[in-house]
């Protein structure tokens, strides 16, 4: 499909975000079920809900600029998904699943954040100024989510370290 302007390819980006939010939100599903500590657990189902909730941000985006999203042929988030699911499968040790599982949500939330600085640098490039706070705040929400999974695997090697030396 040929791009004719700069409206284009932020529509074109905000529909690849916003399929990688839907993604993401069955992502952190399919994490939170394969989590065997309840704080994990925890952390990736209130994942689930705010993913919803930027789902809706998005859609929100849309509606601003007068857009719907495009059909994108995207595999990334396939390939992210198929090969989380090999390599978790390959890993014998529970504490080593729950680090991965971390891991691996800290990954998927890294890409989306870069994604989103990007469109809200797109969003101010058209003239789209509250579609820039729209994408603001779920990059924020995004940025909170990174902070808690740092604390998360912080935690679990703090835990490791004591059991260890004890």
């Amino acid at each position: 499909m040929p791009v004719k302007d700069p409206k284009e390819v932020f529509v074109m980006m905000l529909s690849d975000v916003r399929r990688g939010a839907e993604t993401s939100t069955k992502i952190f599903q399919e994490l939170a079920g394969h989590a065997q500590d309840e704080a994990i657990k925890e952390a990736l189902n209130a994942r689930v809900f705010i993913s919803d909730s930027i789902e809706k941000r998005l859609d929100e985006c849309f509606r601003l600029i007068g857009a719907q999203p495009v059909k994108r042929e995207g595999k990334l988030h396939d390939v992210l998904a198929e090969d989380f699911r090999r390599e978790l499968a390959a890993i014998e040790s529970p504490e080593a699943k729950k680090l991965y599982v971390l891991i691996k949500a800290n990954h998927l939330l890294h890409f989306r954040m870069g994604e989103y600085v990007a469109l809200i640098a797109a969003a101010d490039l058209t003239g789209h100024y509250g579609v820039g706070v729209l994408l603001e705040t779920c990059l924020a929400d995004k940025a909170a989510f990174v902070e808690r999974t740092r604390r998360l695997i912080r935690e679990r090697i703090v835990q490791k370290i004591a059991a260890a030396t004890a």
